[in-house]
């Protein structure tokens, strides 16, 4: 059984909809002085939940650009996965939080020009 478009899509959002909630629950935390292990690992699994589901939602029935924003989501949801890294790598410091913005603003950006590009080609 193959999956259509459309279920990949919704299966996509729903995915990074999962991983970015849990990856901001766990990136609150240590705001408010609970820092375990156990965070760490939860925040990397959100960050390769992220990243599973951009990868998922790639698109080849679009413009170039679209699709060139798409690859952006992508790269923002790999610098989240170096966040968690950088967690393991480097603990008792706040390097990871480079890589979490980082990403945060290719994907304000990339989120925000996608949806600009989705407006554009409806008006014509």
């Amino acid at each position: 059984m193959s999956m259509t478009q459309e279920h990949r899509i919704a299966l996509s959002n729903v995915l990074v909809i999962v991983g970015l909630l849990v990856m901001l629950a766990m990136a609150i935390m240590p705001l408010l002085n609970f820092n375990h292990e156990w965070m760490r690992w939860a925040f990397a699994v959100g960050a390769f939940i992220v990243l599973v589901g951009r990868a998922l939602g790639m698109r080849r029935d679009v413009s170039l650009r679209v699709r060139r924003l798409h690859h952006i989501l992508v790269t923002s949801a790999i610098l989240y996965c170096a966040s968690a890294g950088t967690m393991f790598y480097s603990r008792g410091t706040n390097d990871w939080v480079a890589f979490l913005l980082a990403g945060l603003v290719m994907q304000i950006y990339a989120s925000t020009m996608i949806d600009h590009e989705a407006k554009k080609t409806d008006n014509k």
